[in-house]
């Protein structure tokens, strides 16, 4: 898909560019300024053009499939729609023994009504679960108790997980341990930064990456996100890194195995342009087999094709956690991350739209917490009678949120 809308029309100014440039700030004084449109050439323009560029930006900035370079910090997620939800919070029985620890991973399982969610183990454990043999993945009925744990004394830091056709369940340990934690926990040092593939009672059935080594595959995984298989031919789909996207050798990409575990090929890098990642936080497929990828640091969905083809992106939706895709392709994000302080108008919450058209619908805003601008959980699923759960980073737990 190419680019469509009145973004196209900025065309005639400039010349197109095909290759991915990062947009630059305005420079110059103010009667004259140089000026970058996000895919086209720098050139210089008067106070005038760059009011209808703004005009025609801001004109795009809902509903519209862009194919250039994000500018999506300028882009004003939609804050406001329908809610026909209700909330209910700690849903999900705390693990036996022990409280919640932070969560980020939520999935439902093959029956379409079960639970699963993953958490660090417990709140003060530092980090994660290492030093501990906490059980980290939880199912849970539809009732919000909690029937199946495993996968103690495994992970460092659990974070998504999915389920696959056959209800096997993959989790991905998003660090590995640091040297001030190998200080803490000399013993600990082969662990992270791997997905491990259980089968539904538990039993370790594959492993990607190499225990406790950031590399490049098929040597190793570095901080893997989240996972997902392709429900035709059960490619294995995982996003990495969690890594600071300020670190000099940042990694932003989409490794690919096959069924059996044999690395196949890597989609993307990191940077801000199109098929490029900044921390590709979710992956899901649609109904068309596209892969949706939760670009969460450049604040867009991606859609790419299995291959890695760049196909669209839509920037309304907020700096992205989490996504969920129902059989009628609407999409369901969580932000848990916008902030007044860093994007002033940005909220968090769960906005929902669709895949079709990129047109957000419905948000069911933040909880309410102590801190000004609220919390909002990290990973989003949705069972088949379309409720919504997510898991709750900050606060801990699952919410579930009720379909009226």
């Amino acid at each position: 898909m190419g680019r469509v809308g009145r973004v196209g029309q900025v065309g005639r100014i400039g010349r197109r560019l095909e290759s991915a440039e990062a947009p630059r700030p305005f420079s110059g004084a103010e009667g004259s300024r140089e000026m970058s449109l996000s895919g086209f050439v720098r050139f210089r323009c008067t106070p005038l053009i760059v009011v209808v560029w703004a005009a025609l930006q801001a004109s795009s900035a809902h509903g519209q499939q862009r194919g250039g370079t994000p500018q999506t910090d300028k882009v004003q997620p939609v804050n406001s729609g329908a809610n026909p939800y209700r909330v209910i919070r700690n849903w999900a029985q705390a693990p036996e023994g022990r409280e919640w620890g932070g969560s980020n991973g939520v999935a439902i399982d093959r029956d379409g009504r079960s639970v699963w969610a993953t958490d660090r183990c417990s709140p003060g454990t530092t980090p994660g679960c290492l030093g501990t043999k906490a059980n980290p993945v939880h199912k849970f009925d539809e009732s919000g108790k909690e029937i199946k744990s495993f996968g103690g004394a495994m992970f460092v830091w659990p974070h998504g997980i999915h389920v696959d056709r056959d209800g096997n369940v993959w989790v991905t340990d998003a660090r590995a341990p640091s040297p001030d934690d190998l200080n803490r926990f000399p013993g600990e040092r082969d662990k992270g930064s791997v997905v491990v593939k259980f089968s539904p009672e538990g039993k370790v059935l594959m492993t990607l990456g190499k225990p406790g080594v950031r590399a490049n595959p098929p040597e190793g995984l570095t901080d893997p996100t989240d996972v997902v298989t392709d429900p035709g031919n059960g490619d294995v789909y995982v996003a990495e890194s969690h890594t600071d996207v300020t670190a000099p050798n940042l990694v932003g990409r989409i490794s690919v195995f096959d069924k059996s575990g044999k690395f196949l090929r890597t989609i993307g890098k990191a940077g801000t342009g199109p098929g490029e990642f900044r921390t590709p936080h979710a992956l899901e497929f649609d109904s068309r087999g596209r892969l949706i990828v939760a670009d969460r640091h450049n604040h867009r969905i991606q859609i790419l094709s299995k291959e890695g083809k760049f196909l669209a992106a839509y920037d309304q939706f907020g700096r992205i956690s989490g996504l969920a895709i129902d059989g009628n392709d609407m999409i369901y994000t969580a932000d848990s991350e916008s902030t007044e302080r860093v994007h002033p108008g940005w909220l968090k919450g769960i906005r929902i739209g669709s895949l079709k058209d990129g047109k957000v619908t419905m948000f069911i805003p933040p909880h309410k917490t102590d801190a000004p601008d609220g919390a909002m959980g990290e990973g989003i699923a949705i069972d088949a009678a379309g409720n919504l759960y997510t898991a709750e980073a900050t606060l801990r737990g699952v919410t579930k949120y009720v379909k009226n």
